[in-house]
């Protein structure tokens, strides 16, 4: 063989040798990336090939699957009463990536979990019937949460204090997440919900957090309470009216200026929501106690997962005296998701120990076994001692018998709350922003429940918009409809 035909022939096993390591690793390293691409249409059709498994709310699945028509993508998903769960569920679209428990469950849903895989479905690689998710979430007070707020742009959540459950999670206005599922009509509708100034695919109740106002001072009275700055919410405070921010000739104003607020106790400035009193607070114990605080009770969470993870709410640091001040009645950068006023609540009115919430209960296999139990030995943090919680419980139910937050009360319950209105815009220019925050327990039955209720925005006049006219009859409803 002469010397050209040597090297042609080697340069051809060169080239040969070359497209079969390219092949292997297309085949064994890049295939998987490929075959999980979010543009590979085989994955869709492999997802939409059959029904996908439901999400349950008090046994009745509230999702489903219908056969499509002229598509390869052959089932779509439905919605049972999409509006009143879509803050739950979120969309499971052949369009767009899932979201929600839709998307948290996908792989459980479509059956590709491997925990779902049997040892035939491993060996012949076929997909496993698809799984089933078990929420908490109680259709009773998801309801009234939902009618409640009715045409107002805001937020409910509801939670069990003593197992963690959430109740409710509501989010107005809402949207219909059937209308997002096909892939021939989703983007048309993907458009026009993103144009809605109202944003109806914005989760309020876990995803956008807001100035809390005067429901924040529960945070600061239970700092003042567990450092020992006071004994009980009946001590005198030192507090004086009109209080001046230090650094500042700026004074902080009480809403009433007839409330008994100079030097009230915890109690009296709870049941008056006394500006000065929670502000001076503040200042007293110093941003890095009430920081802590704070904390404890899950703000500044960066990863608060139930399972849905929910936006970090947020106490600042680096704050001047005034600032600090003002962080005391829930202003300033101080935010707030109604997920984690919900959690102050609960911790109070479980005997200061918080059970993190979580609205799964369990996740099943196709044939109803359990895969997963979330209520079983779900986490408990003691946040304030039971002395403190007790002394904060009978407070927040002065509040609701003979002060701001009268519009909670519910006969044969025993209710505590804590009303707020927070500054909305520059200088308070837009309309701001009701709270309220609650617990309430059944006095014949025992049974309690915490919520929290923000609402956004409404039809009322600005002189009309409070914590006790817009927040506390929502909370109150769903306080009623999980008692009963």
């Amino acid at each position: 063989m002469n010397k050209t035909i040597r090297r042609a022939s080697v340069f051809a096993l060169l080239l040969v040798l070359a497209l079969l390591a390219k092949a292997t690793w297309l085949q064994y390293y890049d295939g998987q990336a490929l075959a999980d691409d979010k543009d590979n249409r085989r994955n869709a059709i492999a997802t939409y090939s059959r029904p996908l498994g439901n999400i349950i709310v008090a046994g009745e699945a509230i999702t489903g699957s219908t056969r499509t028509k002229g598509s390869d993508l052959a089932y779509k998903r439905t919605y049972t009463d999409g509006r009143l769960y879509a803050a739950v569920t979120g969309y499971a679209s052949q369009a767009y990536a899932p979201t929600q428990l839709e998307g948290i469950y996908a792989d459980l849903l479509n059956g590709t979990d491997t925990k779902l895989k049997s040892v035939m479905d491993t060996v012949t690689g076929q997909r496993a019937e698809p799984g089933n998710v078990l929420t908490t979430i109680d259709p009773a007070v998801q309801k009234a949460g939902y009618r409640a707020l009715g045409g107002n742009k805001g937020a409910a959540v509801a939670i069990d204090p003593g197992t963690g459950k959430i109740l409710a999670v509501v989010s107005t206005p809402s949207y219909d997440p059937a209308t997002l599922t096909d892939a021939g009509t989703a983007g048309t509708a993907w458009k026009t919900l993103n144009a809605d100034r109202d944003k109806p695919l914005t989760n309020r109740a876990l995803r956008q957090p807001l100035p809390p106002g005067s429901t924040f001072k529960l945070v600061v009275a239970a700092t003042a309470l567990e450092d020992g700055l006071y004994e009980n919410v009946d001590e005198p405070t030192d507090s004086p009216d009109p209080y001046i921010m230090p650094g500042t000739v700026r004074e902080l104003p009480n809403e009433s200026k007839s409330a008994p607020c100079e030097n009230a106790s915890i109690r009296v400035a709870l049941r008056y929501s006394c500006n000065n009193v929670f502000g001076h607070m503040a200042v007293q114990l110093g941003q890095d106690k009430v920081r802590a605080m704070a904390e404890k009770f899950g703000f500044n969470d960066e990863e608060q997962d139930v399972p849905v993870r929910a936006y970090p709410s947020v106490y600042p640091s680096g704050m001047d005296k005034a600032q600090t001040a003002l962080s005391g009645i829930g202003q300033f950068d101080v935010t707030a998701t109604p997920l984690q006023m919900a959690m102050v609540s609960a911790a109070i009115a479980n005997g200061g120990k918080l059970v993190a919430p979580h609205m799964v209960s369990r996740i099943t296999d196709s044939g109803g076994d359990v895969l997963r139990d979330y209520d079983d030995g779900a986490d408990e943090t003691r946040i304030v001692s039971s002395a403190t919680a007790e002394q904060l419980r009978s407070a927040m139910e002065t509040v609701v018998k003979d002060g701001t937050g009268t519009n909670a009360l519910i006969d044969g319950v025993t209710v505590g709350g804590k009303t707020g209105t927070a500054q909305h815009g520059e200088n308070n220019s837009k309309t701001p922003y009701a709270w309220f925050t609650s617990y309430g327990k059944s006095d014949s039955n025992g049974k309690e429940v915490a919520v929290a209720v923000m609402v956004e925005q409404s039809d009322a006049a600005r002189s009309e918009v409070s914590g006790n006219g817009l927040a506390a009859p929502v909370a109150r409803a769903m306080m009623r409809a999980a008692v009963k």
